[in-house]
């Protein structure tokens, strides 16, 4: 008889949430080479390691990762190693040189590859960026059971070419998938208890389809699947915020009130610098826009600060931008330089100055996310719950606004999608009750 036991394989994902849908994907694809996953890296038989290149220190992370597996292989050499994602391409064959321990290297791109890479039918290291779709030769989504929000790629790669960004260097040139995948995909999704979908997409307001009116068009194409109660994306580029998008936003009832649009700096100066190519004031009109159209939206963005050559004129700028928007979240950061972007060897600000303006900056903007979450005291919000809580009986899903909430309902179960009174605002949560 031959021995029945699967495989086991171990999946660390780095990053965003394409990584985590592209970890989905991978772990699909080996499903079908006999692999199941197991959450322990010492009891796979293959682990992989799905990284990211956006934060500051991500191959040195990689690296260190890769070191604590060094006993493991030692202990089993049979033991597979795979590393994959941006860090992956970005680095290639200096990756397996660094560290032997390592079998395989795959980019973004090709990682639908992988299953012939692990049974040793491949090159040891594949950051091509192959002229067929990786999603046509990927197995088909698993037939289980699905949580109730799930992520679907729509759209990978940047044209924009922003100097601080590496993704067009690791992701490649944008490519949009075909309408009919995503809405197969979809109702695949849907048929497997998904209610709520969040796009996906480096530039996923970029997305331009077959037969369909732009992004604005997609989203209504996946509004008319019965069962899709919410729909969601990110991340946007404020040039592709196209007339038929703002339009879904004011028609759409599925599209959530939640816009996540990355503006990097209040400053014209350093947005030119950024090659973002847009200004303060255009950005400022185009969310008059959207508030027209859709005035209970909450607005997320994305902020870089010390960004090679800005003065305090320029932070001032900023802090300026945020008070006129009021942001209910943001994510801000210190630059770090990425090798091979057109930003990487300018002069650097002084360290002590940047980390004071990412300190004041943020302090703005935690100001008014408390503003924002307690705003939402006293109001029904719609709530998808996704798991249980750590109280007996409680439920924690999210709501309209993507915040985090705790409600005791011990009657209720992941899927369901109930009406709650927010009683309470926590830091990075709500708390409400069955309304």
């Amino acid at each position: 008889m031959t021995d029945q036991t699967p495989k086991r394989l171990f999946i660390k994902t780095y990053g965003c949430q394409m990584n985590v849908y592209d970890s989905q994907r991978m772990a699909e694809a080996m499903g079908a080479e006999g692999y199941v996953e197991t959450d322990r890296p010492e009891d796979a038989d293959m682990v992989l390691l799905n990284t990211c290149h956006i934060r500051e220190k991500a191959a040195e992370k990689l690296y260190s990762d890769l070191g604590r597996l060094k006993p493991l292989k030692a202990e089993r050499p049979d033991l597979r190693i795979g590393v994959a994602g941006c860090v992956a391409q970005a680095e290639g064959e200096e990756i397996i040189r660094r560290m032997p321990l390592v079998d395989l290297v795959v980019g973004p791109q090709a990682y639908h590859r992988l299953p012939a890479m692990a049974r040793g039918q491949g090159p040891a290291v594949d950051t091509d960026f192959p002229a067929e779709d990786k999603f046509d030769h990927l197995p088909q989504r698993r037939a289980t059971r699905r949580a109730p929000a799930a992520f679907l790629t729509v759209q990978e790669g940047c044209d924009k070419f922003c100097a601080f960004c590496v993704v067009p260097y690791t992701r490649g040139a944008e490519v949009s998938r075909p309408a009919a995948r995503i809405l197969a995909e979809a109702r695949d999704l849907v048929a497997r208890g998904v209610r709520e979908i969040t796009l996906l997409g480096q530039n996923v307001n970029g997305w331009h389809g077959d037969g369909l009116s732009g992004f604005g068009g997609l989203i209504r194409a996946l509004a008319a699947i019965e069962g899709l109660d919410r729909i969601r994306y990110t991340t946007s580029h404020p040039n592709d915020m196209a007339d038929d998008l703002i339009e879904a936003h004011r028609d759409i009832a599925q599209l959530m009130p939640y816009l996540h649009l990355p503006v990097q700096s209040g400053s014209d100066r350093i947005l030119k610098a950024m090659n973002r190519r847009h200004t303060a004031e255009q950005y400022l009109r185009l969310i008059d826009r959207i508030r027209a159209a859709r005035p209970d939206i909450m607005l997320t963005s994305d902020f870089i600060v010390g960004f090679p050559g800005e003065i305090d004129e320029d932070h001032a700028a900023t802090l300026r931008l945020v008070e006129q928007v009021g942001f209910g979240s943001a994510f801000s950061f210190k630059y770090s330089p990425r090798p091979g972007t057109p930003a990487h060897g300018r002069p650097l600000v002084d360290d002590s100055i940047a980390d004071a303006r990412l300190q004041e900056l943020q302090a703005l903007l935690t100001r008014q996310q408390r503003a924002a979450q307690e705003g939402m005291i006293g109001r029904r919000l719609g709530v998808l719950f996704e798991k249980p809580g750590r109280l007996p009986g409680q439920m924690v899903g999210k709501s309209d606004y993507l915040h985090s909430v705790f409600v005791h309902a011990p009657q209720a179960r992941p899927g369901d999608l109930v009406q709650v009174r927010i009683r309470a605002s926590a830091p990075n949560s709500l708390e409400g009750e069955l309304a």
